[in-house]
């Protein structure tokens, strides 16, 4: 089986997506080597944007380093943002692709960020054949719906200061990598009653 030695022999851009699969399953270290071989490095830019409104989703990501959003924008201009993914998660444009459709929201890296990219016909080919990587497609689709009921649900009854409570507890570094605005955004709140609420932890 892999183990740290087996991450250390891979190039050291795909040790993060190493480390993140031995962590959750035990697996050969060929067959690390193979899930690896299907990622792509990439670097972005701060406020790129890698996936378009009206763009179908073809690729996934995973985050070496770095930060992303998924946000969307009314027909006032106002941004709201749904979801933040940090060092060591894979995100994408779920919806549009699995089902591919256009997006209907933005993907975009919020820091300079490191990122492995896989396209969705190599993704799916993992699935298909991998049951380890196949499991963790099923942990992070499993994530992503706990984590949108917990907040869409939690949030209905919480005031500002428990929904800024609440995200320091699911995402510590939360508010000292996103700026305010985006997380006021995110939580629902403004950003000067989001200051506020801070100053009072």
């Amino acid at each position: 089986m892999a183990d740290i030695e087996s991450i250390n022999e891979l190039p050291q851009v795909y040790q993060p997506l190493a480390s993140y699969i031995l962590h959750r399953h035990k697996i050969g270290h060929e067959k690390l080597r193979d899930i690896c071989s299907y990622f792509q490095p990439l670097k972005a830019h701060r406020k790129e944007l890698l996936i378009d409104y009206d763009e179908t989703c073809k690729v996934y990501y995973f985050i070496n380093s770095g930060c992303l959003r998924l946000f969307t924008v009314s027909s006032a201009g106002v941004e709201t943002s749904r979801y933040f993914a940090f060092d060591g998660m894979f995100v994408t444009a779920l919806p549009s692709f699995i089902d591919q459709r256009p997006a209907l929201e933005y993907l975009q890296a919020i820091e300079k960020s490191e990122l492995l990219v896989i396209s969705r016909k190599d993704f799916f080919q993992l699935v298909d054949t991998v049951p380890e990587f196949s499991q963790i497609y099923r942990e992070i689709l499993e994530l992503g719906f706990v984590n949108a009921q917990k907040r869409i649900y939690g949030f209905q009854g919480f005031n500002a200061l428990e929904k800024v409570k609440w995200v320091i507890e699911s995402q510590p570094n939360f508010l000292l990598r996103v700026s305010n605005k985006m997380a006021a955004s995110y939580l629902g709140i403004s950003p000067s009653t989001l200051s506020r609420t801070k100053s009072r932890l």
